[in-house]
């Protein structure tokens, strides 16, 4: 709803901004170029204001090219500094970054000052793994390969799968 309403007077709005140009623009053009009678001219005073329109017309021909020159000369000037300044920037080297140990109480002094003095022992707060878990869990029965495939293999071994397939299944 809001936005549809925003749309609406963002177009009457539109429309009441052509307007205004166009009433601007038929004001200038009446007052720098007014209506020409030219039904009670002669012919010499006909080839009069024709001369004079055509000096008027080279004046601002001339005005025109100067103006296009400086625009294509400042956008070439432009281009060149955007050329300059991509060429800086591909040569700009970023040095190799180094890892650098701070401790926590070099860190809070430097943020705190050296008037406080505040130790943390951020290591107390972590949580604590025991080893002897992670060892047992890593010993694993290792057994004689070489038993277990002379026993699996043939008849008695297959029959020995399916038992114990079907007796955990129950």
């Amino acid at each position: 709803m809001l936005k549809s309403l925003m749309v609406a007077k963002a177009k009457e709005e539109l429309e009441q901004e052509i307007i205004v140009k166009e009433e601007e623009k038929e004001r200038y053009l009446e007052e720098k170029a007014p209506e020409i009678q030219t039904s009670r001219m002669s012919l010499a005073e006909l080839q009069e204001l024709c001369q004079e329109l055509h000096a008027k017309i080279d004046v601002v021909d001339e005005e025109r090219y100067d103006i296009e020159a400086k625009v294509m000369h400042n956008t070439r000037e432009i281009k060149d500094l955007n050329i300059k300044v991509l060429d800086l920037r591909g040569k700009f080297k970023r040095p190799n970054l180094r890892r650098v140990r701070v401790s926590a109480d070099a860190i809070l002094r430097s943020l705190l000052g050296s008037k406080h003095k505040v130790s943390l022992d951020l290591r107390a707060n972590l949580k604590s793994v025991k080893k002897e878990d992670t060892e047992k869990e890593k010993t694993v029965e290792v057994s004689d390969w070489r038993k277990n495939v002379e026993a699996m293999s043939g008849m008695e071994g297959r029959k020995k799968m399916f038992d114990a397939a079907k007796g955990a299944a129950q």
